[in-house]
């Protein structure tokens, strides 16, 4: 049996659906900064990003006779914006076509460990994590900002859920590996 999820905002929904310009606007101001910062982590891109959320949410106001009621309407704009971010960085650059037979998940036989017991301040890995490739940076927005688990990552990205797996695994690899030489380089500029 399907139960529908009682919004919140269902007055603001309702005049959507009616085409309501200030509820369409309230909405727009309730979501709007999330929207962006969810399209932002994933194309890396300031001007890109924005337009994307604007298109979101024409998407959203256009297609709200799509949504059922069933989950937040806040959860359905984000796969909108997911969607249409990850749409807008195929066309920008394919993403790489990873051989998926080539992914396992091992144990890590390096103890690299203390990496990731060293501190970072918030500004130093937003900074690491526009530095990391497309795939990676997508992953890393997905899993661990966005709140996706590795099943729902497989299906957004037409992946397998191993493939996700190891995509985080080496994306949070590759992202210690970052935060140790911007470690590194400010202690060369900066030293105490």
């Amino acid at each position: 049996m399907k139960t529908s999820y009682k919004n919140i905002n269902e007055d603001l929904i309702d005049g959507i659906k009616a085409k309501n310009e200030k509820a369409q606007l309230q909405v727009y101001k309730l979501f709007y900064k999330a929207m962006y910062n969810t399209s932002l982590r994933i194309l890396n891109n300031t001007a890109e990003a924005e337009d994307i959320m604007q298109d979101s949410f024409l998407d959203a106001f256009t297609k709200i006779h799509i949504y059922s009621g069933e989950g937040s309407f806040g959860s359905w704009l984000k796969r909108i914006v997911i969607n249409n971010s990850l749409d807008a960085l195929k066309r920008r650059k394919e993403l790489t076509d990873i051989d998926e037979n080539k992914f396992e998940i091992k144990e890590d036989d390096d103890k690299d460990n203390y990496i990731e017991q060293v501190s970072y301040k918030v500004e130093e890995i937003k900074k690491a994590i526009t530095r990391l490739p497309d795939d990676y940076r997508i992953i890393l927005s997905l899993f661990l900002l966005e709140g996706y688990d590795h099943n729902e990552i497989s299906l957004i990205l037409n992946i397998s859920n191993n493939a996700s797996r190891t995509r985080y695994s080496r994306a949070k690899k590759k992202l210690l590996r970052i935060l140790a030489e911007q470690k590194v380089m400010n202690t060369l500029i900066n030293p105490n």
